[in-house]
């Protein structure tokens, strides 16, 4: 193994990925974040998510994203609607 990677070296490397993609500064924690949330939207069942994320629990993941699992839970009860309502062109 390795030496241990200092905080800063990553944030270094994000900022010049960043730069790189013209993109705006982001923190690595804001990444984090970004990450659970598209599993969690991508349908990854929780469980992973919250194992991926390092949470002993499920509850602290769906604690942390309650916002996004309700938005997503009024987008699923939306679906059969659209899938019963005939197309209109």
């Amino acid at each position: 193994m390795g030496d241990p990677i200092y905080p800063s070296t990553i944030e270094f490397w994000v900022d010049k990925v960043c730069q790189a993609a013209g993109l705006p500064h982001r923190a690595v924690h804001s990444l984090r974040h970004t990450n659970i949330t598209m599993q969690i939207a991508a349908g990854v069942p929780l469980v992973t998510v919250a194992g991926r994320a390092g949470h002993a629990r499920t509850s602290t993941t769906t604690d942390i994203y309650s916002h996004f699992l309700k938005s997503s839970d009024k987008t699923a009860a939306k679906m059969p609607e659209n899938i019963f309502e005939p197309e209109t062109k």
